[in-house]
């Protein structure tokens, strides 16, 4: 039997919540339509959290360095939330990354993945893009983490990240055979950039991508008020796989929905032995091939 994996992505709205309980209404309706289509692993995207900065009011979600400061103050409710879906349903999620401050005083971009036995993981936002650095004051956070969830290994490359390739193919290296990709961008711009890194990343390596992104416009945020993109699943371009542009599925551009796809995880090997090339085996064979960083593979029970 084929080993496979069913996951969700969202194209994640950002709302306008007045309250904790109406998130926490909003975000149980989204994880029981993906339960309901049959999904094991859900994927929101960067920044899905900033709509909460609202609750704290207009005039705070108006200010993009209040915004970032009320969601120290939510967080950790927020984070309950998905903990407690995870384990009604059984399934894993991805949260939507949020502005976390550390113990040190840094605040990084941080996604945090839940599973349903109650065990977490986090995978923090290495390369910051310039809005990031000059406009949210976010710091570079650190490390990389492939987390076997025993339906898959899962490594995340949030947003920007994504297009680095050496930051993908540490991942794929530790055993990666999902990349996920939360993303958050303002223009049509932004979204093909990441678009286009996935579907390259997903080529280099020989393993999947799954893109997520946030859509709409929100006037009273400072912090996402405009969103613009669409969910995406990429693979390989190679005749063991059912699309020949690599694009396995996509949904049309800035629709409030999930898109699905279920994934072949015996495919990956099978191309990486019998493909029409070798882009895994051969990344070596490139002229200066540099070291990479290490990433750490964690195992949930």
């Amino acid at each position: 039997m084929a080993r496979t994996i069913r996951i969700a992505s969202a194209q994640y709205p950002i709302d306008e919540l007045t309250s904790m309980a109406a998130f926490e209404v909003k975000l149980a309706r989204w994880v029981e339509q993906a339960v309901v289509r049959g999904a094991q692993l859900l994927v929101f995207p960067e920044y899905a959290s900033m709509e909460l900065a609202r609750i704290a009011g207009r005039h705070v979600s108006r200010d993009l360095h209040a915004s970032i400061e009320a969601m120290q103050y939510y967080i950790a409710d927020y984070e309950a939330a998905y903990a407690s879906l995870t384990k009604r349903h059984g399934v894993h999620i991805l949260a939507g990354s949020a502005p976390t401050r550390l113990a040190d005083g840094t605040v990084v971009n941080r996604a945090r993945l839940f599973c349903p036995n109650g065990e977490t993981g986090s995978q923090q936002k290495l390369i910051l893009t310039r809005s990031e650095v000059e406009d949210w004051g976010i710091d570079a956070g650190s490390g990389l983490c492939v987390f076997d969830i025993g339906l898959a290994k899962i490594g995340i490359a949030i947003c920007y990240d994504s297009e680095f390739p050496l930051i993908a193919r540490a991942l794929c290296n530790a055993g990666a055979e999902v990349i996920l990709v939360p993303s958050c961008t303002e223009t049509a711009y932004g979204y093909y950039r990441v678009r286009n890194a996935c579907a390259a990343r997903a080529l280099e390596n020989q393993v999947y991508v799954v893109q997520s992104c946030t859509v709409g416009d929100a006037e009273w945020s400072a912090a996402v008020d405009q969103n613009a993109g669409a969910a995406g699943f990429f693979a390989p371009s190679d005749p063991l796989f059912s699309s020949p542009s690599g694009v396995l599925e996509e949904g049309p551009m800035n629709a409030s929905q999930w898109v699905f796809a279920t994934l072949d995880l015996d495919l990956l090997t099978e191309v990486r032995k019998h493909g029409d090339v070798f882009n895994a085996r051969d990344w070596d064979l490139q002229p200066g091939a540099p070291d990479l960083p290490q990433a750490k593979v964690v195992t949930f029970k």
